[in-house]
């Protein structure tokens, strides 16, 4: 027997109806949720992903700001945009695209991010109260990936969860959050990467297995126990002459041979993907609705 299907579009089209009156509530104190995004360079993943930001934002009636910088942009010039943006009230939540080029430093720009204004929870005090257990932006893609989980009733408390992949983007705040100790979390976390020898042995015994490694297939049926929770964080793009755009989309996991196996797995796209963006809403949301305890 297949297994569900955990379907991301629908779960991120309910947390979108459930902003709705929230917005509009922000709306009669004459507060407009505002995003802006900054992305430097061309790259046409990057490009596409902040053009669904700026529709979900249009969908919801709140501000969305793009600001596109030259790949040969200076830290110095970069720091300055952002600075003006942690100054600006009508600014409730910044994002800098990320990856960044190379002459930029990743972690000096997240750090120059106003916490309260981090809606992608990277910056080092997020990501420090996350850790914690403390109130705070969480990422976008591992919080979506516990609503996912919450809203099919798929509950990790004891269950052993595997992750592989240990960015900062995705591996390491989804362990964080699985470990918590509270409702929705309380599991058992084990995580996986390149240097991790014998994986498969290891992803055999996970009850949910979380994959975000950026490698197309990688997960085959083979590593997977039986009735296990998939849960596929990639999002690769492969040669395919025959689609439109000469690519399609394909998740880190080889869905037709795994959801045999598992019993419950989210598709790409389709999936975590979706909702990923509906968490960048929520954040922004809150960020705004947060203005007056500050």
């Amino acid at each position: 027997m297949s297994a569900k299907i955990i379907d991301g579009t629908l779960i991120a089209q309910q947390i979108m109806e459930e902003l709705k009156p929230r917005i509009a509530r922000l709306l009669e104190k004459g507060i407009v949720p505002g995003l802006s995004v900054i992305i430097m360079g061309e790259d046409p993943a990057s490009l596409s992903y902040v053009k669904s930001k700026g529709k979900a934002c249009e969908r919801l009636g709140m501000r969305s700001e793009t600001i596109m910088l030259s790949e040969t942009t200076s830290q110095a010039d970069l720091m300055t945009v952002i600075s003006n943006l942690n100054a600006n009230p009508k600014v409730h939540g910044i994002l800098v695209q990320l990856p960044l080029p190379k002459h930029i430093n990743e972690d000096a720009v997240l750090e120059v991010i106003n916490p309260e204004k981090d809606v992608d929870g990277f910056s080092p005090i997020n990501m420090g109260r996350l850790l914690a257990g403390g109130e705070c932006f969480k990422p976008c893609t591992p919080n979506g990936v516990m609503e996912l989980m919450a809203r099919y009733d798929i509950d990790p408390a004891g269950k052993h969860a595997v992750i592989i992949g240990r960015s900062n983007i995705v591996g390491k705040p989804m362990a964080a959050l699985l470990i918590q100790k509270k409702k929705g979390a309380d599991a058992t976390v084990t995580i996986c990467h390149s240097r991790t020898k014998k994986m498969s042995a290891i992803t055999k015994k996970a009850d949910i297995l979380i994959s975000a490694i950026g490698n197309p297939g990688f997960v085959k049926a083979d590593m997977v126990k039986k009735g296990a929770v998939v849960i596929d964080v990639g999002i690769n793009r492969v040669e395919d002459k025959a689609a439109e755009k000469g690519y399609r989309l394909v998740g880190d996991v080889d869905f037709d041979a795994v959801k045999e196996v598992a019993s419950a797995i989210t598709p790409v796209p389709g999936g975590v993907g979706k909702t990923t963006i509906a968490m960048l809403m929520l954040n922004t949301v809150q960020a705004a609705e947060n203005i007056p305890k500050l």
